[in-house]
């Protein structure tokens, strides 16, 4: 048996201990995870209404063209519901578009470090990857379209950047677009798109009837509180959405995520209410950031990425110990640093305070 040559070395996702087994090994009551930037707040209480509702139809496959979903989600985007396809989370749709674009022969183009799923799915379909490292934090657009040629047939541009938090402003990409040759498709990966408040940021959607070949990507797994369901999606062209359909499984959206993704959108306030509360916990972040003078990135997600100054791997461990779930920042391309969730008000404070108590251990140098 011999698999694809490409696929020869290329590591599995390795996911994180259960909680439960964690606390056990570690002989702890209570564990916090701040690592998988999901909303602390959870989803909106009409998502668990509309499983209950629905617990009596498991015999019963999906409807495939999730049309209750597709219907909301246009009517909250103002766009055809020809324009939308569903994924089993925004990962899937990002499958997609390589399995549809991506092959040997042809290029990507990504920032790095980022959003680890462009590399894996450009690779698993023999395509090149060119990586264009970030600049202070940021997609470097310019030295982006530097290395685009008649071969690139995808260049994506995370926004707001997962690990940094970092954002491409609205001058920025549309300047971008207007320079990206036509046969290449520009992707919008918008997974943090609810918790951004910066004014400058890009109004993406009505862009797509300008720009053709422009993807723009979202989720219900962060701000909606619906990651345990998986359910994202992409809005592109009606035409181009033809391309992706034939690659798409014919029911990868079960329906509990479907229902409760269709119920969620409708509840704005909830996610409002969320935003604001993630606005309040970023700002604790800062201070402690501020107080302590540890460099970061300022951040338009949930999550902020910090710089501590020593190994990510052992500052994890250390904070597991504590009773905290972080990511350390080494596979992520910043080996000194660890990526935090924001989480609760309470939960932050406990937190600072089981940090404050690890870099003591550790002689943190100071930075300036």
């Amino acid at each position: 048996m011999q698999p694809k040559a490409q696929l020869l070395g290329l590591p599995s996702y390795q996911p994180g201990k259960p909680i439960e087994e964690v606390k056990k090994e570690l002989g702890l009551t209570k564990i916090v995870k701040l690592a998988s930037n999901e909303n602390p707040f959870g989803a909106s209480p009409k998502a668990s209404e509309a499983i209950k509702k629905a617990a009596g139809e498991t015999a019963v496959y999906p409807d495939g063209y999730a049309r209750q979903l597709r219907e909301s989600v246009a009517k909250q985007l103002q766009v055809d519901e020809k324009q939308l396809i569903f994924g089993n989370g925004s990962d899937e749709v990002i499958q997609f578009l390589c399995r549809t674009f991506l092959e040997k022969g042809t290029n990507t183009v990504t920032a790095h470090p980022t959003f680890s799923q462009y590399k894996l799915n450009a690779t698993i379909e023999g395509a090149e990857i060119r990586e264009v490292p970030l600049k202070d934090g940021v997609h470097d657009l310019d030295a982006m379209l530097d290395v685009i040629d008649e071969n690139t047939k995808i260049v994506w541009v995370c926004n707001p950047n997962n690990p940094t938090g970092t954002y491409v402003s609205e001058d920025s990409f549309v300047r971008f677009l207007d320079k990206v040759p036509p046969h290449v498709i520009v992707v919008s990966d918008e997974a943090y798109y609810e918790y951004v408040t910066a004014a400058d940021y890009p109004k993406t959607v009505p862009l797509l009837e300008r720009y053709k070949q422009l993807v723009v990507l979202r989720t219900f797994s962060k701000a909606y509180g619906l990651a345990a369901l998986r359910v994202g999606f992409g809005v592109a062209s009606k035409e181009l959405i033809s391309y992706l359909e034939p690659v798409r499984p014919p029911f990868n959206n079960v329906t509990f995520g479907q229902i409760a993704a269709a119920s969620a959108i409708e509840d704005q306030a909830f996610i409002a209410e969320c935003v604001e509360k993630n606005n309040e916990g970023m700002k604790q972040f800062e201070e402690f950031c501020q107080k302590h003078q540890l460099r970061y990135f300022p951040s338009q997600t949930n999550f902020l990425l910090i710089e501590v100054g020593l190994d990510g791997d052992e500052v994890f461990q250390a904070l597991l110990r504590e009773g905290f779930i972080v990511r350390s920042g080494n596979p992520l391309g910043y080996p000194n640093s660890i990526r935090i969730t924001i989480g609760k008000k309470e939960d932050n404070a406990a937190l600072f305070e089981a940090l404050e108590r690890v870099l003591a251990q550790t002689s943190l140098p100071q930075h300036s």
